[in-house]
């Protein structure tokens, strides 16, 4: 297309209106497959160029591996007490006895006395007798028990027999050696035998 640009019309000399250039279309890219849709620099969906959002790791969460570390400890933390709670309940029973025996093997000399003024009949009666009870229900509230009584089956476990009596008398029905006389009482404070009951034995007949 030729277009006459002169500012003066050459048929009548006068000045010509500038014409304004008609709005040319934009050109439409027709059924390109790499043509953008939108603005530029927007990714078409599908392209590729979204970003998945990042997958969760499969291990433990730090703070749940921390709560169980921490009940682990408390749980050895726990045993520790409940075995060292046996420890000491243990010793203290074993101190206790330990100690009530060592009063008992000082007292000896003074239980030995007691129990020959009673087989000598010096103890039926009296303040003398009072006070011999009220020793042996002391000792007996530190678990002290006396050892040996005339009837009993002889034990060589808490009995030492110092005499056999063949002529002895038995009480009725015994079938086993029996202690029919007591020298020395015995005593023990819990398992622990302190001292052995020295004691006479006869066997039945």
């Amino acid at each position: 297309m030729i277009r006459d640009k002169r500012r003066l019309d050459p048929e009548t000399g006068q000045v010509r209106e500038p014409v304004a250039p008609a709005a040319e279309e934009p050109e439409v890219a027709g059924g390109d497959d790499n043509a953008f849709a939108g603005d530029v620099g927007q990714a078409l969906p599908g392209d590729g160029q979204d970003e998945a959002p990042a997958a969760e790791g499969d291990g433990e969460h730090p703070d749940t591996q921390l709560a169980a570390d921490r009940l682990e400890d408390l749980r050895r933390l726990q045993a520790e007490y409940v075995n060292y709670k046996r420890r000491v309940d243990r010793d203290r029973a074993r101190d206790r006895e330990t100690g009530a025996a060592t009063v008992v093997e000082a007292l000896l000399p003074v239980l030995d006395d007691l129990h020959m003024a009673k087989e000598h009949g010096e103890l039926a009666e009296g303040p003398l007798l009072a006070i011999a009870e009220k020793l042996e229900a002391t000792l007996g509230r530190f678990g002290v028990e006396r050892l040996g009584a005339v009837g009993e089956v002889f034990d060589p476990a808490v009995h030492e027999a110092l005499m056999h009596l063949p002529e002895a008398d038995l009480p009725e029905g015994a079938t086993e050696t029996t202690i029919v006389q007591v020298m020395q009482p015995g005593f023990k404070v819990g398992d622990r035998v302190v001292r052995a009951a020295r004691v006479a034995v006869a066997d039945p007949a």
